[in-house]
């Protein structure tokens, strides 16, 4: 894996740092809410800090980790979470980003009537992601785990994408020439044939469905399946591809499943896919498990409720299953924001709108209530986990002597 130019992440001091409360656990590692003791005792600009312990962490998380601190170091943009700083000893790893109180997308939705959005909170939403993505891209990284778990509310109410240890570093190939997408639609490579799909979807689908979790009354997520990555070049694709199979199950894109390959254009279908889930509540291609899943995104066509408009436009057009027909295959984030959906939109002013859909709620109170505590430190926390758990109690001789016997009771 290629590894992106960026500058030294500044180091963390962690015996300065109290753990206020814990964010999250997953796979890669635990994510805490934490605040510098020494400079910023009453906890007014708490951060988040992911702590990978490398004795119980999957055995790649060590790498995954080292590689999301390095793009996060090259991060400057007001979507785009930025690395504050970074520390490992013997034990543990972790590194520091800033803490978005609005939680995710995912809890976002399930807090809206009938679990949806409506069109103009999706326009609004879509308009940061694109240009989060478009960043990305134009940094050569291609995301590859969009999804609204991924996708966090800063306090101001903007968006913030976050988990970097999926995306991948790509070479864009530089083109003389950008023809019309619709009147140049017969020079493309024609869509690999059906009977390659399913001998390649027959190899994948023997796999057990291990990846997903649901909550009973909650959102449900799903895990991030991936093998190692390879990459290649194509000489009919514009841009360096990667053969790894990454991504979340109902995000993933037919190049992928397919094994084909794939680019920058794998982050425009998950993007389809997200717009889709904040229009009608669920993915477009969920099937009951992992094989009918996999076979919908091959097969099917996404599903629209009444009369086609702007919206649905776009996402069919997103869920293009030939990645070189896919909008925004060809001038990236550019040709999805001529789309109709997007007109009237100001992109350069996104950043200067102070009424959000959303605002989250200050948890002040919350947090004061938690420093006062005192905390813990991050160190200690790691040791209580390890310490061996302390013996069952068990009476003396002379306090056995005492008590009543079973056939005396």
């Amino acid at each position: 894996m290629d590894n992106p130019k960026s500058a030294p992440p500044p180091p963390l001091t962690l015996d300065n740092l109290r753990v206020i409360k814990v964010l999250g656990k997953g796979a890669m590692g635990t994510v805490f809410l934490v605040h510098d003791m020494f400079h910023d005792p009453s906890a007014l600009s708490p951060f988040s800090l992911k702590v990978i312990d490398k004795s119980s962490s999957k055995p790649d998380a060590d790498r995954r980790a080292r590689w999301e601190t390095t793009v996060l170091s090259r991060l400057r943009h007001p979507f785009l979470p930025t690395l504050l700083g970074f520390s490992e000893t013997s034990d543990i790893l972790c590194y520091a980003v800033p803490y978005c109180p609005g939680g995710d997308l995912n809890v976002l939705r399930y807090t809206q009537s009938d679990h949806v959005f409506s069109p103009s909170v999706i326009r609004f939403y879509l308009a940061e992601i694109i240009l989060s993505l478009q960043h990305l891209h134009t940094l050569g990284i291609a995301y590859r785990d969009l999804k609204p778990e991924n996708i966090l509310i800063q306090q101001s109410g903007h968006v913030t994408l976050t988990d970097f240890d999926l995306s991948r570093s790509l070479t864009p190939k530089i083109l003389e020439f950008y023809s019309d997408q619709e009147n140049d639609s017969n020079n493309l490579p024609p869509p690999p044939t059906q009977s390659k799909k399913l001998r390649h979807f027959a190899k994948l689908v023997r796999r057990p469905n291990k990846n997903v979790t649901t909550t009973r009354n909650g959102p449900s997520k799903v895990k991030s399946a991936r093998v190692s990555p390879v990459s290649r070049r194509n000489p009919s694709s514009f841009y360096e591809r990667s053969n790894s199979f990454v991504g979340t199950e109902e995000y993933v894109a037919p190049e992928i499943v397919r094994g084909e390959g794939h680019e920058f254009s794998v982050d425009w279908w998950a993007l389809g896919v997200l717009c889709y889930e904040m229009l009608y509540g669920t993915t477009p291609f969920k099937g009951k498990n992992r094989k009918e899943t996999f076979m919908r995104i091959l097969m099917m066509e996404p599903e629209f409720i009444g009369k086609k408009n702007a919206l649905t436009d776009l996402i069919g057009k997103l869920l293009e299953k030939d990645p070189t027909r896919r909008l925004g295959y060809r001038r990236g984030a550019s040709e999805i924001m001529e789309h109709e959906f997007f007109n009237g939109l100001r992109w350069d002013l996104l950043t200067e709108v102070v009424r959000p859909p959303f605002l989250p709620l200050t948890d002040g109170m919350e947090l004061t209530e938690e420093v006062k505590k005192g905390g813990i430190n991050i160190t200690e926390y790691f040791q209580k986990l390890k310490a061996p758990p302390s013996p069952l109690w068990s009476p003396s001789h002379d306090e056995w002597r005492s008590n009543v016997s079973v056939t005396e009771f």
